[in-house]
């Protein structure tokens, strides 16, 4: 009996002090780091829009030219 309890005391311990601050610091630091981007980060994103905008552009003008040659061509998927 007394062996468990020499097991409970450390593990209550554990479990009402150590955890929880532990786990407050692994994530609140977590968050701090997550949101800011690096500058390569940004760049890249800055990339990635642009080509999302040309790529708009792109599928704006095809869809132009199939609606000039085949006004129906939405309906026939």
């Amino acid at each position: 009996m007394s062996a468990m309890i020499l097991f409970m005391i450390p593990l209550t311990i554990f479990v009402l002090f150590v955890a929880p601050i532990w786990l407050w610091l692994h994530y609140s630091n977590k968050n701090s780091n997550g949101s800011q981007l690096s500058p390569q980060e940004m760049q890249r994103l800055q990339q990635l829009t642009v080509d999302a905008s040309r790529m708009q552009e792109r599928i704006r003008a095809l869809e132009a030219i199939l609606d000039a040659e085949n006004p129906q061509w939405r309906q026939q998927q």
